[in-house]
């Protein structure tokens, strides 16, 4: 079967990580750490679906998912900040029914959109998304404060009547050669 050729599209990209995660598992057994992040992976999975986006990986505690790389829908940024923000809650209340301490597990989550090349993967319904904006999102995600989401410019100017945001300024994100502007 030949895989079906890859294409550009515009999409937007969803990173998450959890905050301190190394430090919370050092005083925990490795069957709390397995429970911890198996609730981790259930709460993702459950904010991302819900908005209708679609998981590409987990590396380790931090997540990459995607929104409009199988079917494009207008709102597909607006999903994605949605996913972003119920996800930031979810954590948190994750915290409380694990009993962990106040504050020991946060996320933070970067969120941009742009052109990626998509290549459909063998199995049906996925695919690899590469270029600038997943890279920005990654990067995006790692400048983010604990419990929170930065979103990049294009994602701030499609969401800006549906989402509040505050300016983040311009940031200098590892890699890129010209600032990023940012909004919270």
């Amino acid at each position: 079967m030949e895989r079906p050729a890859a294409e550009r599209r515009i999409v937007t990209v969803l990173f998450a990580d959890l905050v301190g995660f190394t430090s919370l598992s050092e005083g925990l057994d490795a069957e709390d750490v397995a429970t911890v992040q198996d609730a981790y992976f259930s709460t993702v999975r459950e904010a991302i679906g819900r908005y209708g986006g679609r998981l590409e990986k987990f590396i380790g505690d931090a997540v990459m998912a995607v929104f409009g790389v199988s079917r494009a829908r207008d709102d597909d940024a607006e999903r994605a900040v949605r996913a972003a923000l119920a996800l930031t809650g979810a954590v948190e209340q994750l915290a409380v029914r694990l009993e962990l301490e106040a504050g020991s597990l946060q996320v933070r989550v970067g969120v941009n959109s742009g052109e990626v090349v998509a290549t459909p993967d063998a199995r049906a319904d996925e695919a690899m998304v590469t270029g600038d904006a997943v890279n920005v999102a990654a990067r995006l995600q790692a400048a983010a404060e604990a419990g929170s989401v930065l979103v990049g410019e294009t994602t701030a100017l499609t969401v800006a009547d549906a989402v509040e945001l505050d300016p983040a300024g311009a940031l200098d994100l590892k890699g890129k050669a010209q600032p990023v502007r940012a909004w919270r």
